[in-house]
């Protein structure tokens, strides 16, 4: 056993029920181990600052890459703007090129002051991997570390923290050395989302390999996968030894379960896990407000943009078709006003609609790689640029 998993055992063992220690990255304390997880088009200022009025926790930027932030996309670093006092700026970049990812580091740095770094090897989208890049990157052991050390070594006293799965396969698992590579170069701490690329989204998430990983390093990890209720957040950290979670679905159409979160770590009960339909009108409508406010786009583009969070917002909703069909066809802020007022404020969310899941379902999938790719993990390896889209998962 870690002496980390010991001290926090020891800790649980004395705490409160549900009582959950603090968790230091570098010089950031986290009095409730909570993390948003980033999200490619969700994890923007406005849902961040959403988020951040129900809870304190790592609200963490959306993912970008290296090559892009280098060439001066305009939309990559509009995407990377942080929100004027945000309370900790934390971004997630992905990379496959360590050059490019130190480069990278180093303008983050210099031009968004940032204090937390997140690195992305968990993406399973076939457009990438095919290519070597996002969850195939663990199996290159030595392009893992060397990507994650130039990382660190650009960062400075910025710590550094990296997310992936489980591995390709369970025939190929890489999630403890991952796991190793990562503390060996420097690194704060991990995060493991508990399903393989081919699992993709389906079953359920693996809490097992989390308290394995755990009991294999000595830096904080953070378990990722099935957790839709602040009672999951428990469950896992006390299966598991975790330092903390991250949540990534859980909280979509639902940022109020932060409010949950931080009360059930904390030693409190929730206040918010069956939330009223007036509730969710309310914070739609504020959601829309800080796009428009962010966003420089018309209206339209706006609430195009937001027709994915209405889904979410209303799963699980006993709201009828009709309205569901006219939430997905608004074109403007108006329009949404109108179909949310013909909402009954006073329904309460069905008991089995806290467990509805939200955004990627699919899978399982055979994973696509590169020819030969699995032979030799040791194998010297430079990819092309190809394995670097900007494309959200993990």
């Amino acid at each position: 056993m870690t002496a980390y998993r010991s001290a926090l055992n020891e800790h649980l063992h004395r705490a409160a029920p549900g009582e959950v220690p603090p968790v230091d990255l570098g010089p950031i304390r986290l009095e409730t181990p909570i993390v948003l997880a980033p999200m490619a088009g969700v994890t923007d200022w406005p849902f961040r600052s959403l988020c951040l009025g129900w809870g304190a926790a790592l609200y963490v930027n959306q993912m970008i890459t290296a090559r892009a932030l280098v060439e001066e996309h305009a939309l990559t670093w509009k995407l990377a703007e942080f929100g004027q006092g945000e309370p900790i700026r934390s971004i997630q970049l992905y990379g496959t090129d360590p050059q490019y990812v130190a480069l990278a580091v180093r303008m983050l740095k210099d031009r968004l002051d940032i204090n937390h770094l997140d690195m992305n090897f968990g993406c399973p989208a076939p457009k990438v991997t095919r290519n070597g890049g996002g969850a195939a990157i663990p199996v290159k052991r030595r392009l893992l570390g060397s990507i994650v050390e130039s990382a660190v070594k650009a960062a400075g006293d910025v710590p550094v923290t990296i997310k992936f799965r489980k591995g390709i396969d369970d025939h190929h698992l890489t999630f403890l050395h991952s796991g190793r590579i990562a503390q060996e170069a420097g690194c704060a701490g991990v995060t493991l989302h508990a399903r393989t690329a081919k699992d993709l989204y389906s079953g359920h998430a693996d809490w097992d390999a989390i308290t394995q990983l755990v009991e294999h390093i000595d830096i904080p990890v953070f378990g990722n996968g099935d957790i839709w209720e602040p009672w999951d957040a428990l469950r896992m950290i006390r299966h598991t030894g975790a330092a903390g979670v991250e949540i990534g679905r859980g909280c979509l159409g639902r940022p109020w379960l932060f409010s949950d979160l931080v009360s059930v770590l904390s030693g409190s009960e929730p206040n918010l896990i069956r939330p009223t339909l007036g509730l969710v009108a309310d914070v739609m409508l504020d959601h829309v407000r800080r796009l428009l406010e962010f966003y420089d786009q018309n209206e339209g583009d706006v609430i195009r943009r937001f027709r994915k969070h209405a889904g979410w917002y209303v799963a699980g909703w006993p709201v009828g078709k009709d309205l569901r069909r006219r939430l997905h066809a608004v074109g403007s802020f108006d329009e949404l006003t109108a179909v949310t007022a013909e909402f009954d404020r006073e329904i309460v969310l069905p008991p089995e609609g806290v467990r509805v899941k939200r955004s990627h379902t699919g899978g399982p999938r055979k994973v696509a790689l590169p020819e030969g790719w699995l032979s030799d993990p040791n194998e010297e390896i430079t990819l092309a640029a190809s394995a670097e889209v900007n494309v959200s998962g993990g």
